[in-house]
């Protein structure tokens, strides 16, 4: 431990050297050799390039060569770009508010070459060659290039050695690059992106169509595992693609967000996107997904972090509800009404009271078993909150609405044909075999129904006897008294007690058996934090999926073939039904050149 200064060997205030400054604010905008590709690139696709190559040496530590085809730099600007806060992109606080480019704050070239030696090289369309500036010596000479420019970053952090002790590998640190590069293609699809390490060609991205870019970066099997997003809210537009629950990967690593092409790490973003796959993912499996969120620049600053990585928005529950919805409306289309034929989306049934879910027009219902199956629809017995559930399930036939059947041999997931331990359904289909897991695709049926029928309808409450009193935060006295009346919606009473404590004094009547101030407080942090429609739905949602496990079709119970159909036939016409309320597969396909791998047919 240091020891403290006494007043008399304190040092005085003084100004900083030039050198200094510059190396302590490449130290928040150079982390490792990633950081500079990032930068370089930024300015690269300012500059209005449409090709941009990548050269490394030693996983960037040795060589950074970044070299386009955009506009260049004036002869007599060379020098002036490498001087700090210098930048041609802004010029006032209005233009600092309403930021259009990748780069803008002036301090990268600066930063970079006060840890390492750098070369800038460059040519415009109106000079008859090139000029190379050498940033440690400040010579200026001509040299031959093409339109465009290059800049050349040798050994960085040499002249910070303990800096250069943090890097990891090679390899490592290429790896991190590569991911700079990819996260700059996946926004630029009309740009060419070339990438070589040690000489060798490692990646090579030819400009295009945004989907052929998606799969030449993410692979052909994201394209066919995820749905396109295209939703306007306001201000706001989103568009990309998420991957489907099937596609979710165990880290978060293929979740690429941009905000007006700026590829960004928001805790907003990030929240709302997960919060759309709240009932579709099982564990704590990860979802994919690239979103693209075009809005007005003076509603959002980018210019809160030196990496330009995060932003900050006006209005940040807006952005939450935008994009939370357009995941949403994408991943609701059934993928299991489309098994055979991929291009159609079949209409989703409206809920209208009619006969009961196993009962389909021109399927015959097996008389003696209708009585053992409507028994699948009557409410758990629950002590807690019973009247409320029976409230729900006071009749089979409002929880069904009729599904017009396919012409014979169109179904997408096919004629049933068997049924294996009482659990799954095998149904044939023109691509092959379908299996079925009847407990959790009845289950998903049952609370999507749930969920239409509760959008208008509040959670009922049970108040408590004592009620239940906690030292409260100034965030959540605030958050109580101004969500008042969304805490009334969710079957909470939460009002203040003293000036520091707040009391529990109604909870919802199915969770009045729970730890009411543990659910308070999580409901409040919610609220604070994210979108009150939201938080809303989702105790609805953990409510409605108790429920509908327990009226869901048991497993071990035999079912006809006519009964198996016309769980098959609810399930092509109900949202997110290929996943279960916990997040499990519903439904799995077997094409028949996977059949005929099993047995070695045609080897």
């Amino acid at each position: 431990m240091s020891a403290v200064l006494s007043p008399a060997a304190r040092r005085p205030i003084r100004e900083l050297p030039d050198e200094l400054v510059s190396q302590i604010a490449a130290g928040e905008v150079v982390e490792r050799p990633a950081s500079v590709v990032r930068e370089l690139v930024d300015n690269a696709l300012d500059a209005g390039a449409t090709q941009v190559t990548v050269r490394l040496l030693a996983g960037g530590v040795r060589l950074i060569a970044i070299e386009d085809d955009g506009c260049g730099i004036e002869r007599e600007q060379l020098p002036l770009a490498l001087k700090r806060h210098a930048t041609s992109k802004i010029g006032s606080l209005a233009d600092l508010e309403s930021v259009g480019t990748m780069g803008f704050r002036g301090e990268a070239l600066a930063a970079i070459a006060s840890v390492s030696e750098l070369h800038l090289l460059s040519r415009t369309a109106g000079q008859a060659s090139a000029f190379l500036l050498d940033a440690s010596s400040g010579e200026l000479r001509p040299a031959a290039r093409s339109t465009g420019t290059t800049v050349e970053v040798k050994e960085l952090f040499f002249s910070t050695p303990a800096r250069r002790k943090f890097l990891k590998t090679d390899a490592t640190e290429l790896a991190h690059c590569l991911e700079a590069v990819r996260r700059h293609a996946l926004a630029r699809p009309d740009v060419g992106f070339t990438v070589w390490h040690e000489g060798k060609l490692v990646e090579q991205w030819r400009a295009g169509a945004r989907d052929q870019r998606l799969a030449d970066v993410l692979g052909e099997d994201f394209l066919g595992d995820s749905v396109a997003i295209e939703h306007v809210a306001g201000p706001l537009r989103i568009t990309g693609r998420a991957g489907i629950p099937d596609a979710a990967r165990s880290r978060a690593d293929w979740q690429y967000a941009y905000v007006n092409g700026r590829y960004v790490r928001d805790k907003v973003i990030t929240h709302a996107a997960r919060s759309a796959y709240e009932d579709l993912l099982h564990g704590q499996r990860q979802p994919v997904y690239v979103l693209h969120l075009a809005i007005d620049p003076t509603r959002v600053d980018v210019n809160v972090h030196p990496t330009k990585i995060e932003v900050r928005f006006r209005d940040s529950r807006e952005v939450h509800q935008a994009v939370r919805r357009a995941v949403e409306a994408a991943l609701s289309a059934q993928r299991a009404g489309q098994a055979a034929h991929p291009q159609a989306v079949l209409p989703v049934a409206a809920p209208a009271p009619s006969l009961p879910a196993w009962r389909q027009p021109g399927i015959p219902f097996a008389a003696e078993r209708s009585a053992d199956l409507a028994a699948l629809w009557q409410p758990p017995q629950d002590d807690g909150g019973g009247a409320a559930a029976a409230s729900t399930w006071s009749s089979p036939a409002e929880l069904a609405p009729p599904a017009a059947p396919l012409p014979a041999g169109d179904w997408p997931l096919g004629r049933a044909i068997a049924q294996i331990q009482g659990i799954y359904i095998l149904a044939e289909n023109a691509q092959g075999l379908v299996v079925v897991d009847m407990h959790a695709a009845h289950e998903r049926i049952v609370y999507e129904r749930l969920k239409a029928q509760m959008d208008a309808q509040a959670i009922r409450s049970q108040p408590l006897l004592i009620p239940a009193t906690f030292p409260a935060t100034p965030a959540e006295i605030a958050t109580a008294e101004a969500m008042q009346s969304t805490l009334e919606l969710l079957g909470l009473q939460v009002t203040p007690f003293t000036p520091k404590t707040l009391a529990v004094r109604a909870v919802p009547a199915t969770l009045a058996q729970g730890d009411a101030v543990a659910l308070a407080r999580g409901v409040l942090a919610e609220l604070a934090q994210h979108d009150a429609s939201s938080v809303v739905e989702r105790a609805r949602n953990e409510l409605l999926a108790t429920m509908a496990c327990h009226g869901a079709v048991r497993a071990n119970r035999k079912l006809t073939l006519e009964e198996m159909n016309a769980l098959l036939r609810q399930m092509e016409e109900t949202e997110r039904s290929d996943q279960c309320n916990h997040g499990r597969p519903t439904w799995r396909q077997l094409t028949v050149r996977e059949l005929d791998g099993l047995f070695l047919r045609g080897r």
